[in-house]
Formats: structure tokens, sequence, C-alpha cells
């Protein structure tokens, strides 16, 4: 079964109905069917979270962000010491924020391709580092 980590463009992209809105739908019906295994960082879903608040504003967010526990997507709550050291390698290597470096630890550390439309952050990463992209867009 093929296991997915999601960024906060991911979920962004699926709740806005962005480009690549499918791609991202599509993971979350084969995690339906018992076909794939989604799991976003708990740090990335706060990205998700702040930028809906900006947007939306906190009371219709909160709303929002409560039906995110009713779909397949596992919310990985903690961060493991070895995600935090991995997560700070990729942060004083290269250029990306601080929570694509959690969420990029918390893939490796869970064997995941990281769900991503970010590229001018992480195509860096993605050609110096032995890891499992899928790009959305």
């Amino acid at each position: 079964m093929t296991h997915y980590m999601l960024d906060a463009c991911a979920l962004v992209a699926l709740m806005k109905g962005e480009d690549g809105a499918e791609e991202v739908d599509n993971l979350f019906q084969q995690s339906v069917r018992g076909e794939a295994v989604l799991c976003m960082s708990i740090v990335n879903l706060l990205e998700v979270y702040y930028g809906f608040i900006k947007d939306i504003g906190l009371s219709e967010t909160r709303e929002m962000m409560n039906s995110i526990y009713y779909t397949p997507l596992a919310v990985i709550e903690s961060i493991s010491p070895r995600v935090y050291h991995e997560a700070a390698r990729l942060k004083g290597t290269y250029r990306i924020s601080l929570a694509d470096a959690v969420g990029v630890a918390t893939a490796i550390e869970r064997d995941s391709i990281f769900v991503t439309s970010d590229h001018h952050e992480l195509e860096v990463v993605a050609e110096k580092e032995m890891l499992n992209f899928f790009w959305f867009r």
C-alpha cells in the first residue's frame, strides 16, 4: 500500500478547488478504498489553519478544520527525535520553510511520498536527496 504525506498546499488546493485539486482528491479516494494511506504533519496542518484564518476568519476556519478529522487523513500530532533532527538538517541545508522541513522529515521517517506543488522550494531537495515526491501541479 502506498503511503502519502501531504504538504499544506495539497490540502489547500483540495479545499479551495485550485489547480491540482483533482489529483489530491484522487489520493483521498484511493485512501477511502484502502489503496493508500494519507498523513499530514500537524505543522503542515497548522499552515492550512492560519492561512484560512486570514482568509475567512477564525469561527469558519475552526468549523472547516474540525471536518478534516472526519476524512481518511491521519494527522501526525507529534515530532519524534528522528524527525526533529532530520528537519533541522533539511532546514539548515536547503532554503525551505520550517514546515516543509518537518513535513519532508516526517515523510522520510514514515517511508511516504511527499505530496506538494512547491517546486520552487523543494525541487532542489528532490534532486539531492533520496526522497519520493508527488508533484500535483
